[in-house]
């Protein structure tokens, strides 16, 4: 005797509250995540002899921490928001990478054309991230700049 075949009956899934689901948790977790806070590089600069006062006003600094990571800032809110865009007007310097400083810096020179610059480097920092920094500002045709250096007593006297 044959066996009588039951038919499938197919079965359907609701989505609509997955999706609902999904959408309130991705909300509660940007609603309470936390940003990372900005964490603050020290830079111990070298020693040397000179003592040549920098200027306070008109001023570009290029700090390069002993991780070899460069920081461009400006001594002006205007310049940083020119430069980096209003979110980080109020920044001291911001984090930049060596292929795109050389346009940063024409863009800024162009900008402000009476800006000096300075540069800010660690005592620990690769001497080769410092010369680079150098060969940039040199290919953007900013001859002039000061290094910044901690004060070396004599200790002869």
């Amino acid at each position: 005797m044959p066996r009588i075949k039951k038919k499938r009956v197919a079965i359907s899934i609701d989505m609509t509250p997955l999706v609902d689901i999904a959408f309130l948790l991705l909300t509660f977790f940007m609603l309470t995540t936390q940003f990372k806070p900005i964490e603050e590089v020290e830079v111990t600069f070298p020693f040397s002899h000179s003592e040549l006062k920098l200027p306070e006003t008109n001023t570009m600094t290029l700090y390069v921490s002993k991780d070899s990571r460069l920081f461009l800032g400006f001594d002006s809110a205007i310049m940083m928001e020119r430069m980096f865009g209003q979110a980080n007007r109020l920044r001291q310097a911001n984090e930049v990478k060596l292929d795109e400083l050389g346009d940063l810096l024409i863009k800024a020179r162009i900008s402000n054309p009476k800006l000096i610059t300075i540069v800010k480097s660690d005592a620990q920092s690769e001497y080769g991230t410092v010369s680079d920094v150098i060969d940039i500002l040199q290919k953007v045709q900013i001859t002039r700049f000061n290094m910044v250096t901690n004060f070396e007593v004599d200790k002869q006297s």
